[in-house]
């Protein structure tokens, strides 16, 4: 067991790293080939972040773990609206003022009720996937068309986050250690994952579902809250949203064209409606004041607490 979390513990700091660098170096070379720092910000807050998250998916789909991947594909946007927003909104009040997040929020409720009536007849198909990462193209060119519309404000912080060095030889460099880190990362989680899970008494899906999803969250719960209190809520709102709609069209896609994923009923009774419930908590935020408060913030993180003692109640009764 010892072992397994060192193991575990190695794996995540591996993910963590290769996460930031393969935004550092994806930035440079999107810039070297002609994207405003603009564009580049946008894509790779909303979305490149979820990369480790993608790794860790695919490892365990190709070595046989899809009820990990599952799980951990649909408890990470759960761990996105409930501890990563929440916490940063404690750590500070967060004031939104990116317009494109209003629509992309709908496109997230819709693509989770999706995955939830693709699995009713007990799998996510490789046509199901398919049809998961055409969606995802299609989300992404909405996005980008939307980009002149945002404030100056909004274009500053996404200029800002994506400001990095435009060498060619730098940021292949980047992506290189970013890729082998990730697979290393992905390989020491996937393999420890089942041995911890094992002595707590959980099942694969809810080891992807709860230890998985949150440590591989932690580094951008970090960068979120740091985020917070620098006032960029512009950021942390991105990337819940962002790397949410990553996790269900991208991670959930590609890892069903790789190796169709067996989806219980009971996940579509209780887990799925637990990441819709989170993503309809975002409602006031984004069609209301577009601010979230410590309140909202304690409200978020208090209903994140209660979700994991339903989910391990179900387990330990």
């Amino acid at each position: 067991m010892l072992e397994a979390m060192g193991l575990f513990a190695i794996g995540l700091v591996l993910l963590a790293l290769g996460g930031d660098s393969i935004v550092k170096g994806a930035s440079g070379l999107a810039q070297r080939a002609g994207l405003t720092p603009f564009t580049a910000g946008l894509v790779l807050v909303a979305f490149a972040t979820s990369l480790p998250e993608l790794a860790v998916n695919l490892h365990a789909a190709a070595t046989g773990q899809p009820w990990l991947a599952l799980g951990n594909a649909v408890g990470s946007n759960v761990v996105n609206v409930g501890l990563t927003l929440g916490l940063a909104a404690l750590a500070a009040p967060l004031v939104i003022d990116w317009r494109s997040l209003n629509p992309l929020w709908i496109v997230l409720v819709l693509a989770t009720v999706a995955l939830g009536l693709l699995g009713l007849d007990g799998e996510i198909s490789r046509l199901d996937g398919i049809g998961l990462l055409i969606a995802f193209v299609a989300v992404l060119a909405f996005a980008l068309s939307r980009a002149d519309r945002e404030s100056p404000e909004v274009r500053a912080e996404l200029e800002a986050y994506a400001a990095t060095s435009a060498d060619l030889r730098l940021n292949l460099i980047r992506v290189a250690i970013a890729v082998a880190l990730l697979y290393f990362g992905s390989r020491f989680v996937v393999r420890a994952a089942p041995t911890i899970g094992e002595a707590l008494g959980l099942t694969s899906l809810l080891v992807g579902l709860l230890p998985v999803a949150i440590g591989t969250a932690l580094p951008e719960i970090a960068a979120a809250v740091a985020a917070a209190r620098r006032g960029q809520g512009d950021l942390v709102a991105g990337h819940v949203i962002g790397s949410s709609l990553f996790n269900v069209l991208v991670v959930v896609g590609l890892v069903a064209i790789v190796d169709p994923l067996p989806m219980p009923r009971s996940f579509v009774l209780i887990e799925l409606p637990a990441a819709l419930a989170f993503a309809l908590m975002l409602y006031p935020i984004l069609r209301g004041d577009l601010r979230v408060s410590r309140r909202e913030g304690g409200v978020l993180v208090f209903a994140f607490v209660l979700w994991v003692g339903y989910e391990l109640a179900l387990v330990w009764r």
